[in-house]
């Protein structure tokens, strides 16, 4: 046996009847707060920045990177680059 209800009515008239809180101002106050932390953050995303932040320290991972590939190379081979540098 199947019973189907079928009952028209707002989201907030079912939230009232089911005794649900209104999060309308909550949500708005949470969305404004959002919206100014995205617009502080798009306005510190210019061009220049991004290379001052990201540059240096890619810059740096790949120096080790290459350190770290010339200590094994030379580990396998059986010689110390540091010798090669002298």
């Amino acid at each position: 046996m199947k019973i189907h209800f079928d009952i028209d009515c707002t989201p907030e008239e079912a939230r009232s009847f089911l005794g649900l809180p209104d999060v309308k101002p909550m949500q708005d106050a949470m969305m404004q707060d959002v919206e100014e932390r995205l617009r502080a953050n798009v306005a510190a995303m210019d061009p220049e920045s991004l290379v001052k932040n990201w540059l240096p320290a890619s810059v740096q991972g790949f120096e080790q990177l290459q350190q770290m590939f010339f200590s094994q190379m030379g580990k396998a081979t059986g010689t110390n680059p540091k010798d090669n540098d002298r």
